[in-house]
C-alpha cells in the first residue's frame, strides 16, 4: 500500500459514531417524541449513561466539541443544577428503574466539577438507576489542572476508568494548538490516578496537527508507551474552520498535507503495534488483555458517540447541552445554546432539539456499517436475515466498492465484505458504500485519513 492512495481517496465521510450521523437529524423529533420513547423501553435491558460538561478554562485551538470557556465556577455550578433536574426529569419518564453498567463524563472538562459535587451529582443518578457495583465510570480528563486531592476525590466518587487528553507532547506543537502541558504533567497525573486506584487509563493523541513531522509522532509515542495506558486512541486532526471558529487560529501553513497525514498515522499504528498493542478498529490500540482487545477478538466489539466501546447497550442516555442518546426507536439530542438547555429542563420538560426516527432500512444499515469500522468485515446477507430482509441486495453498493477492491483495500467473499490490513485506514470509506443519506452534509465531515 502506496502513499498515493491516500491522496486518491482524501475524501470527507463520517466517523460513523452512528448511523444515520449526527449532520442528518432533523428537527422534526422533539420532546415529545423522546418521551414516548422513553417511555416504550424495555425495563429488564441495562442501559449506559452520558453526561456531556460543556466547559473548559482555556480553548485548545484543536477542539472540535461543544464547550464554553469559563474563568469562575459559578456558571459550571448553575449548569450542574440543570443537568440534575434533567436526570429526575428523564428518570421520570421511564416506566421502571433501569439498571446502567456504563457511565461517561465528556466535555469540555468534566474535571473541572468540584470533587463535592462529583460526588453529590453521582448520588443522585444512583437514587434512580440502579447503577451496578462493577459499572465503568469512565472521566474524560484534562491533567493540566488535576490534583491529587482531585483524583482522591473522583476514586471516591467510583471513577474506575481515565481518558487523559495529550494530543502531543511536543512544545511547538502544542503552542501551536493552544494546549501547553508538559510531559511531567501527564506523568504525574497517571502516577496519582494508578496510587488512588483508577488503574483503567485510555490516552489520547493526534497527528495531522501543525508543525507535526513524522519523527515528531514517533516520539510521541514513544513517550507515551513509558506511562502505559491501556488503551491508546489514535485520532487524526479534522480542520473544519468553518465550523469552528477557533481553529481559524491555527495556521493552516503549518499543517500537514494528506501523504504526510498518512506517513504520521502509519509510523505511529506501527509503533504501538510493535510495543505489543492490538489495532481495534479505525483508530484506537488496546493491550491484549484489555477488554477492548478481547470484545475485538470475540466479535462483540461496538462503536457509539465515544469511539469503540465493549458496551453493548441498546440504549445510551445522553445528558446535558448538546448531548446524543440512542434508543431502539431513534437518536435524539439536546439543544445546544446553554439557555435553551436551561430554559427547557427548568420549564418541566426535556431539551430535545433534533434526531432522527429509525427505519427498518436503517438499523440493517447501521449494522452493517458498525461491523465494518469494528470487525473490518461483514457477511451482508447474514445480516440481512438477521433485520428480516431479502438475501442478495446491496449489487449498487457493492459495485461501487470496486475501485477499492482494484486498490487492495478490500476483498470479496461471494456476499462478505473484508478490508485487508492495508486497507484499514480506509474502513470509513467502505462503510460510506452504505449510507444512503451521504450526499448531502459531505463538507461537515472530516478526511477519510
Amino acid at each position: 500500500m502506496t502513499a498515493d492512495l491516500a491522496s486518491r481517496y482524501d475524501q470527507r465521510v463520517p466517523r460513523y459514531t452512528s448511523y444515520p450521523t449526527a449532520p442528518h437529524f432533523t428537527d422534526g423529533i422533539g420532546p415529545d417524541d423522546y418521551a414516548a420513547w422513553l417511555g416504550g423501553l424495555d425495563a429488564t435491558r441495562a442501559l449506559s449513561l452520558y453526561f456531556h460538561i460543556p466547559f473548559c478554562d482555556s480553548m485548545c485551538w484543536f477542539c472540535g466539541c461543544y464547550t464554553k470557556i469559563v474563568k469562575q465556577y459559578k456558571p459550571i455550578a448553575s449548569y450542574l443544577e440543570v443537568l440534575i433536574k434533567e436526570i429526575e426529569e428523564v428518570a421520570d419518564r421511564l416506566p421502571a428503574r433501569f439498571p446502567a453498567r456504563h457511565l461517561h463524563w465528556g466535555g469540555g472538562s468534566p474535571t473541572l466539577l468540584t470533587g463535592a459535587d462529583w460526588m453529590r451529582t453521582l448520588e443522585r443518578i444512583r437514587a434512580r438507576f440502579d447503577v451496578a457495583a462493577d459499572a465503568e465510570v469512565a472521566v474524560e480528563m484534562d491533567p493540566r489542572d488535576t490534583t491529587e486531592d482531585y483524583v482522591r476525590d473522583l476514586a471516591a466518587a467510583g471513577v474506575n476508568r481515565a481518558s487523559i487528553g495529550v494530543q502531543d507532547f511536543d512544545p511547538e506543537v502544542q503552542k501551536a494548538i493552544n494546549r501547553d502541558q508538559p510531559y511531567d504533567v501527564t506523568r504525574r497525573v497517571v502516577e496519582w490516578l494508578r496510587r488512588h486506584g483508577i488503574g483503567s487509563l485510555n490516552m489520547d493523541l493526534m497527528y495531522g496537527l501543525p508543525h507535526q513531522t513524522v519523527a515528531r509522532v514517533e516520539a510521541m509515542v514513544e513517550k507515551a508507551l513509558t506511562l502505559e495506558p491501556q488503551r491508546v486512541a489514535l485520532f487524526g486532526y479534522a480542520h473544519v474552520p468553518w465550523m469552528k471558529a477557533h481553529q481559524k487560529l491555527i495556521d493552516e501553513a503549518a499543517l500537514p498535507d494528506t501523504v504526510e497525514r498518512w506517513r504520521q498515522f502509519t509510523a505511529a499504528s506501527a509503533r504501538l503495534i510493535a510495543a505489543g498493542y492490538v489495532a481495534v478498529g479505525l483508530d484506537h490500540f488496546a493491550r491484549p488483555d484489555d477488554a477492548l482487545a478481547v470484545a475485538l477478538g470475540k466479535g462483540r466489539l461496538h462503536r457509539n458517540f465515544q469511539g469503540y466501546t465493549v458496551d453493548d447497550a441498546a440504549v445510551l442516555l445522553g445528558f446535558g447541552a448538546s448531548a446524543i442518546g440512542s434508543l431502539p426507536q431513534g437518536y435524539v439530542q439536546n439543544v445546544s445554546p446553554l439557555k435553551d438547555y436551561a430554559r427547557a429542563i427548568e420549564g418541566g420538560t426535556l431539551a430535545t432539539g433534533r434526531g432522527v426516527a429509525l427505519s427498518a432500512d436503517d438499523r440493517l444499515r447501521a449494522e452493517i456499517i458498525e461491523r465494518l469500522m469494528c470487525d473490518l468485515a461483514v457477511d451482508l446477507d447474514d445480516v440481512a436475515r438477521k433485520h428480516g430482509a431479502s438475501a442478495g441486495g446491496f449489487g449498487t453498493e457493492l459495485a461501487g466498492l470496486t475501485p477499492l477492491r482494484a486498490d487492495g483495500i478490500v476483498v470479496l467473499d461471494g456476499r462478505r465484505i473484508a478490508l485487508t490490513e492495508a486497507g484499514r485506514p480506509f474502513v470509513r470509506l467502505v462503510a460510506a458504500a452504505f449510507d444512503t443519506y451521504l450526499q448531502t452534509g459531505q463538507a461537515r465531515h472530516s478526511k477519510a485519513v
